[in-house]
């Protein structure tokens, strides 16, 4: 508790540190008057269950942007690991077919973990040639973002896949303690929030991060092998981009080209209304949870809310999504812009 109290007094406090807290606070206030169905046990089984997977790519994309860069294929890639597993698990030496048949224990491993190495692999490529050709990550991410999306089309020939029962049951099952169904998926994304958590903050690699993000030159210049740096990042997000493609898959219990279409303009937009900085050195994974569970909330509460009076409403609520999230978004860089220039 001492700690604490220490950690409160001495921090230097802005108003952007308390900006994200006041968005979801507001959210909730609000939704909580106009939804009479939100402050209930199901929204927060909803909440978990769409934010698992959101958490999970924010993780990556919260490394890549804390080191000054983007990686724009976080979607695609997360699409070409569902897609290549659920080719995989279809084949004669797996479930064949339909995926009808029987599939040991090590088979399954293996139907999950090629698409996760391969979705490393394209992590390290991308790195690779945004560090060696001096390009903008966001070039050379916007590149892979349609090669991945050109190998799940070609792997899928835009058909349906199954999956093992093992993604479904991650995906679709939960625990039931104290009146909330509480998804196992969340307890694979706390974990990789954890993970991610520990390393940024308590290891030597995390403080690397930071100081690549902060001033890269500077840096360089302390001995910091920031390009190295740069391609690890990319590579983490490249493999928590599929292990979020496995987990929406088993949320949906099959495999098609039409996942995965919003995850990446979401995942952004969680990390960056949590308070992490595009321009890097600045953020955390508190931050980018912050982010996840307002997205989420807002999200939820849209889904909830009925006006009866406006026609064809469910039409509008991407628009009044996008409003909102622009808001939030524009206010957290003002006071984030006033708190540096004071």
């Amino acid at each position: 508790m001492n700690r604490l109290k220490t950690f409160f007094r001495e921090r230097d406090w802005q108003a952007a540190d308390f900006a994200p807290f006041v968005s979801l606070a507001v959210i909730v206030l609000f939704f909580s008057i106009v939804a009479p169905r939100f402050i209930s046990a199901n929204t927060i089984t909803l909440v978990l269950q769409q934010g698992s997977v959101l958490s999970v790519v924010a993780v990556g994309l919260t490394f890549v942007l804390l080191c000054g860069e983007i990686d724009l294929s976080v979607g695609t890639v997360a699409l070409l690991s569902a897609c290549i597993c659920g080719v995989l698990f279809e084949q004669p030496f797996a479930a064949g077919p339909g995926g009808n048949g029987e599939i040991g224990l090590g088979t399954t491993a293996l139907v999950m973990a090629v698409p996760v190495l391969i979705a490393v692999c394209a992590g390290l490529l991308s790195g690779f040639l945004t560090v060696s050709s001096g390009l903008p990550s966001f070039i050379v991410t916007l590149a892979m973002m349609n090669i991945a999306t050109g190998l799940a089309r070609y792997l899928t020939k835009s058909q349906k896949f199954d999956i093992p029962d093992l993604l479904k049951f991650v995906g679709n099952e939960s625990w039931f303690v104290g009146k909330v169904f509480w998804p196992k998926s969340a307890l694979i994304s706390a974990a990789m929030l954890l993970i991610g958590h520990v390393v940024l903050t308590h290891t030597r690699f995390g403080r690397y991060v930071y100081m690549t993000g902060g001033n890269r030159e500077a840096a360089r210049l302390a001995g910091i092998r920031t390009k190295l740096i740069v391609v690890a990042c990319l590579a983490i997000c490249g493999f928590c981009s599929s292990i979020g493609g496995l987990m929406n898959a088993g949320r949906l219990e099959s495999v098609s080209l039409d996942q995965n279409a919003d995850l990446l303009l979401n995942a952004v937009a969680c990390v960056v209304l949590g308070g992490t900085s595009l321009f890097g050195g600045e953020g955390s994974m508190g931050r980018t949870l912050l982010g996840v569970v307002t997205f989420t909330v807002l999200n939820v509460g849209l889904n909830q809310l009925d006006i009866p009076q406006i026609k064809n409403f469910d039409l509008l609520r991407p628009f009044l999504l996008g409003t909102v999230l622009m808001i939030s978004l524009v206010i957290n860089g003002y006071l984030s812009k006033r708190g540096k220039a004071s």
